[in-house]
């Protein structure tokens, strides 16, 4: 019976490890976001392409996180994508302010750049941020390159 004080031990060591595991893993696919209870305000923007961009990505500014997309969905009438910004109420943007959809890296998650205009009014709840740039996919940068080397190709045989 000297044995089950040490296995009660090791029983905990490994609940709390697995506790760890599964919070570094909601941490790691934005499922988790430690700011409860902090105030927030929710804004729109409207894209002609949000290329890889998912719901609970992150909305930066100058390189920090100030809000998650709350939701996507498309606009059958402009036919754009529709998405939904929750914003820090810390991180007040003026009206004018721009949204860009970016990368992490050469091939990583995307997220939306921020940029602060220069309007004496900030945004507030169910504003519109109405300066949008989109994703830029790479499969149609690819496509470019080689159309425009296959057209100076067939210049020059001329």
């Amino acid at each position: 019976m000297q044995a089950s004080r040490y296995d009660t031990w090791v029983g905990a060591f490994v609940l709390l490890g697995a506790a760890a595991l599964v919070f570094l893993a909601l941490k790691a696919g934005n499922l988790l976001s430690l700011n409860w209870g902090e105030p927030t305000y929710t804004v729109s923007a409207q894209f002609d392409n949000i290329g890889g961009l998912k719901p609970r990505a992150a909305v930066k500014s100058a390189g920090v996180v100030v809000g998650r997309v709350e939701s996507i969905r498309f606009d059958d009438k402009s036919y754009q994508a529709h998405v939904v910004l929750k914003l820090h109420s810390a991180a007040a943007f003026p009206k004018d302010s721009s949204a860009k959809i970016l990368t992490s890296g050469l091939l990583g998650e995307q997220y939306i750049g921020l940029e602060a205009g220069a309007d004496e009014h900030n945004l507030t709840e169910g504003d519109r941020i109405s300066r949008t740039q989109s994703a830029v996919v790479l499969e149609n940068l690819i496509g470019q390159f080689l159309y425009n080397k296959a057209a100076d190709a067939s210049n020059t045989e001329k």
